[in-house]
């Protein structure tokens, strides 16, 4: 059984989904043009919870400043509230590994976060990576990827505009501690909720 409750904190809004037996906790990021309401968070809470996890999906603090506001800057901010709430977390489940997953930009800020802070969680699960902006691939996102010590699952689908399969499997590279790759067959930039279920699966394999 998983309960699941609102979650107001300061700087920590969101949805805590709470199983019965917790074997890991994953904080989970959307991306910049959604919340933690969109169908893909839902699903992968869903499925993460399901499998053991306390999963917290969580409004970004660029998202809890209002419903049209937008990253902007560097993203600091939300890096901070990134390691805010997974300090939260942490403290919810002292014993357990600490997962960081996002979709697009919140994956990314949440690698960036790892990058960072070696310390800040012990997986990353990272969704549609935005490698670079649409049409733009010598403008890549890998600046930080020689820092991450952290293992990550990077999911990303076939029609992904902000990157190709191959782009990013090259890009990867950059990363010491190798890091597996799941391809999703005709996804776009924002993998369908349905292969939500399949995930947990591929996280621990």
């Amino acid at each position: 059984m998983v309960n699941i409750d609102q979650l107001e904190q300061p700087g920590v809004r969101g949805w805590l989904h709470n199983p019965d037996k917790v074997t890991a906790a994953m904080l989970l990021s959307h991306g910049a043009g959604g919340d933690c309401n969109a169908p893909l968070m839902v699903a992968v809470a869903k499925a993460f919870s399901e499998a053991g996890y306390l999963v917290l999906r969580w409004d970004l603090p660029f998202r809890q400043a209002g419903p049209r506001s937008a990253p902007g800057g560097s993203g600091k901010r939300d890096r901070d509230g990134i390691l805010l709430a997974a300090k939260l977390l942490r403290q919810l489940e002292p014993d357990v590994p600490l997962y960081l997953a996002g979709q697009s930009y919140g994956g990314r800020q949440s690698s960036m976060v790892a990058a960072e802070d070696p310390g800040a969680a012990d997986g990353l699960l990272l969704l549609s990576y935005p490698l670079h902006p649409p049409g733009k691939p010598a403008q890549l996102r890998t600046d930080h990827f020689p820092a991450l010590r952290t293992p990550a699952l990077f999911v990303h689908g076939t029609s992904d505009p902000f990157g190709t399969v191959d782009e990013l499997r090259e890009a990867i590279k950059l990363i010491p501690v190798a890091p597996r790759l799941q391809v999703v067959g005709g996804a776009g930039h924002g993998v369908p909720p349905a292969t939500a279920a399949s995930m947990p699966g591929w996280l621990s394999a």
